[in-house]
């Protein structure tokens, strides 16, 4: 049985035995899971899960130790996040949910024009600010209404990175003067369209990607007659960092060098429409970690953009992409997952550049433009999913070997009874060298169950006595680094890694994950998670940490008949897009909130989708697959292999089946 905390937090004495707590007591070390002391306090879990750092201003720890999101940020408001899902599952909304805070969506908005502003303001600068959200971040319908809406006081765009995008674009922006920037790998059709949207009053600027894009642009200019707004996608030679570092540079998939910039210019005066050419475009990677980064790349974007103008392009627009980073771990540092910097910062590097480059060259300051979707996008939506159950290695001291058990079970045991801190490392050789030795003689034959399973059982507590005392340590030999790993419980999730955090399991992306509720209460086991889909990588197994990225989780024992909610923050963007359907788990139900004075209202419900709509994505009608059940059904009853009772219980909980979500509900539900 697991060694459960007493009220003042003691478990190290039940962890570590008696005689090498007397000896860590004597050295003065204390324990990490504190031997006496205070209580847990809800400031151990904000230090614990980093919530002050990753979650400001949105989200924080309330009194009664729940997760609380502010979604107007300081302009106040907050709901209990617990209080939130179970009053959502009580309107027949299953988890796992996906809740989107409108209202935090307009506050990411409003902050990054605010910042603009402000640098504008500050540098004098003569210019405008036009921010542009990629629909490539998060497609969604319902975001893209609320984006466009709140888009409006500031004249705020949208990018699209291909057809179907443009599409959407084309269909939702409706915001006078908003940019349309039109991204991506083109042909005749997607430039046409573009160009077209002009006389519907919209701002389409159709940016060169490649060089073959040139000649169509002129092509369907003179078709059409109408004068296109252009840009170029310059590939600069600051490189960025991190994951995305290769989408800039002589080498990256998308843009234009600098001798085909200066053959697009030729092509489009020849044909003369250089006055057509008005942006200058860049992208050095998404997720900037470090400022100077961005420093670098709009110092030599400036330098570009200036020479264009005096080439005789009538430039009036300099697109400084995606890059805005946002602190997933909380560290503020240079770190991948964490950015050295904040959004004024950003603000403030990018006008001041621009500003001197243009003044020294006396050349007019463009339209500033930026494609900020990660930094827009990633706070509004919370992943809130249960655990179903889970998988511990054995606890507690085993009991002590009896008359007649083989000397591998007592070698084992004084293994186990003389482990301190002195000897732990030579103690978990000596443990792991019976434990082989066990396995070996069973498999000859020579030890049984019972007993193979009394040395297994002595040796988890040695490794939980050890681990206990790495714990105290500043340095844990090579050996054992993975122990803490070894020894963590499995948490079995009610939810897909694929469909809903996918990027946890394709590029390693760390966001924060903690419980929502308990956070009064000290978290005693370590674990990772493991999700429901029948894949081995099907699981989460890095978590933020102050220190680079920890392999567990600090989580509460499950408290039979009582749900453990955990969620997934800042993972509004790309995740529901990018979701696969791996083993058939479809999209998860999704919620809008809406704070109001009187607490909050419900704008829309997207219901996830039903186990007969994720089989006909792969080409199964559910009727067919009923009829097919139901034919089987009846020739079993006539080979009476089946009764009646059995063929109608089988059909209907069939088909009542394909109706349902593809998720597990609880037992207790």
């Amino acid at each position: 049985m697991a060694a459960q905390p007493m009220a003042d937090g003691t478990v190290f004495q039940e962890k570590l035995g008696k005689s090498a707590l007397a000896e860590v007591k004597s050295k003065g070390l204390l324990p990490v899971t504190r031997e006496v002391s205070r209580q847990w306090t809800i400031e151990d879990s904000e230090a614990l899960y980093r919530i002050q750092g990753w979650g400001e201003p949105y989200f924080s720890i309330n009194a009664a130790g729940r997760v609380t999101v502010s979604p107007k940020g300081e302009r106040g408001g907050s709901l209990d996040l617990f209080e939130l899902v179970n009053a959502l599952k009580d309107r027949n909304l299953k988890l796992p949910l996906l809740i989107r805070f409108s209202d935090i969506l307009e506050d990411r908005i409003e902050r990054l024009n605010a910042c603009f502003a402000k640098a504008i303001a500050r540098y004098n600068y003569p210019g405008v600010y036009r921010g542009v959200y990629p629909v490539k971040c998060n497609q969604q319908k319902h975001l893209l209404e609320d984006l466009v809406r709140f888009g409006k006081p500031h004249q705020f765009g949208l990018e699209a990175g291909s057809k179907p995008e443009l599409m959407i674009a084309l269909a939702m922006l409706d915001t006078l003067g908003a940019l349309l920037i039109c991204n991506g790998y083109k042909d005749r059709e997607y430039i046409e369209t573009a160009m077209l949207a002009q006389r519907l009053g919209q701002t389409p600027i159709v940016v060169l990607e490649q060089v073959e894009e040139v000649d169509l642009v002129i092509n369907a200019a003179k078709q059409l007659g109408i004068k296109p707004i252009v840009g170029v996608r310059a590939k600069l030679s600051t490189q960025g960092m991190g994951r995305w570092g290769s989408s800039s540079g002589d080498r990256a998939k998308f843009g234009l060098t600098i001798p085909e910039i200066i053959q697009a210019v030729d092509k489009l005066r020849s044909a003369n429409l250089l006055d057509s050419l008005q942006l200058l475009h860049f992208h050095i990677g998404s997720q900037i970690s470090a400022i100077h980064v961005i420093k670098d790349a709009i110092q030599e974007a400036s330098k570009i953009y200036v020479e264009l103008a005096k080439l005789g392009a009538d430039m009036k627009y300099l697109d400084v992409g995606g890059g805005l980073g946002v602190d997933y771990d909380g560290s503020q540092t240079n770190f991948y997952a964490s950015k050295n910097y904040n959004m004024q910062n950003y603000a403030n590097d990018i006008v001041a550049e621009l500003k001197d480059a243009c003044a020294e060259q006396q050349v007019q300051v463009p339209t500033l433009i930026s494609e900020s979707g990660r930094a827009i996008a990633s706070h509004q939506s919370v992943l809130i999913f249960d655990v179903l159950s889970t998988s511990d290695v054995p606890f507690g001291e085993p009991e002590p070997p009896k008359d007649g058990e083989p000397p591998i079970v007592w070698n084992l045991w004084e293994t186990y009874q003389s482990i301190n801190t002195e000897n732990y490392q030579e103690a978990y050789h000596d443990a792991t060298q019976f434990k082989e030795e066990a396995i070996s003689r069973f498999n000859l034959g020579i030890l049984r169950l019972t007993e193979r399973a009394r040395v297994e059982r002595i040796y988890w507590a040695c490794c939980e006595k050890i681990l206990a005392i790495t714990r105290l340590q500043d340095y844990v030999p090579d050996e054992l680094e993975d122990l803490e790993k070894i020894m963590a419980s499995i948490y079995y999730i009610n939810l897909s890694v694929f469909q809903s955090a996918p990027d946890c399991w394709a590029i390693d992306q760390l966001f924060p994950i903690m419980p929502i509720h308990r956070l009064d209460e000290e978290p005693t086991r370590r674990g990772i998670l493991a999700d429901l889909t029948c894949d081995s990588d099907g699981k989460i197994d890095r978590f933020i940490d102050l220190r680079d990225v920890k392999s567990v989780l600090e989580l509460h024992t499950i408290k039979p008949g009582e749900p453990y909610y955990l969620g997934i923050f800042l993972s509004g963007a790309y995740q529901e897009i990018m979701g696969s359907l791996h083993n058939l788990f479809g999209d998860t139900n999704a919620v809008h909130i809406q704070l109001t004075p009187k607490g909050y209202q419900i704008e829309h419900v997207v219901k996830g989708d039903t186990m007969s709509e994720v089989v006909s994505y792969v080409q199964y009608d559910a009727e067919d697959l009923v009829e097919s059940i139901r034919q089987r059904c009846e020739q079993a009853l006539q080979e009476k292999r089946i009764t009646l009772q059995e063929s109608q219980l089988l059909l209907q909980n069939y088909e009542r089946s394909l109706g349902r979500y593809t998720y597990l509900s609880p037992q207790s539900e």
